[in-house]
């Protein structure tokens, strides 16, 4: 593979995972049309959900509901989250205008998704989370990591051919 196409690869799957964290964090906002949305939609009779699914939505959004009308101070908790998002998503900038110099950045995401699951093994349970919604929470930081994996593996291999520019370019062929 070419550098010029390694470059193209290693940014498609950057902006890939930008564009994930933007959404993360745009969705963070308005959680109460959401959780209507969502809830509405579980109680549709062609949308096969799970009884304790539609239940958990259920709790949640009556929790939410009445959190924003009583103390509505609280959403401004998700308001950070979703700044969070879009901040780690500038982060990204970086590898993705130079791989190579900018490396660490793809190390310090994935050590993030790693650190997801440690924090849904211990905070779900702390904050009365059904257990199977742990392993929802987990596929974020397992789903996360799968093109910061494919990133770090181009970055790598463009770095080793601007060590080498030998690599860079085919061997031309003798007759």
């Amino acid at each position: 593979m070419t550098p010029q196409a390694r470059l193209r690869r290693i940014r498609y799957w950057l902006v890939f995972f930008i564009v994930g964290l933007v959404l993360s964090g745009v969705t963070a906002f308005p959680l109460v049309t959401e959780l209507r949305w969502v809830d509405g939609l579980l109680h549709q009779d062609w949308v096969p959900a799970p009884g304790a699914l539609v239940d958990f939505i259920g709790t949640v959004r009556t929790g939410v509901e009445t959190a924003d009308r009583d103390f509505p101070f609280l959403a401004y908790g998700t308001d950070w989250l979703a700044f969070a998002h879009l901040v780690i998503a500038m982060a990204f900038y970086g590898p993705l205008r130079d791989p190579v110099r900018n490396l660490w950045v793809i190390h310090w995401g994935m050590l993030c998704c790693v650190a997801v699951v440690p924090l849904a093994l211990i905070a779900a349970p702390i904050r009365g989370l059904p257990w199977w919604w742990i392993p929802i929470d987990i596929s974020f930081g397992l789903f996360g990591i799968i093109p910061l994996l494919i990133v770090r593996r181009h970055i790598l291999a463009l770095a080793a051919t601007e060590a080498d520019p030998a690599q860079a370019a085919p061997a031309p062929v003798s007759a």
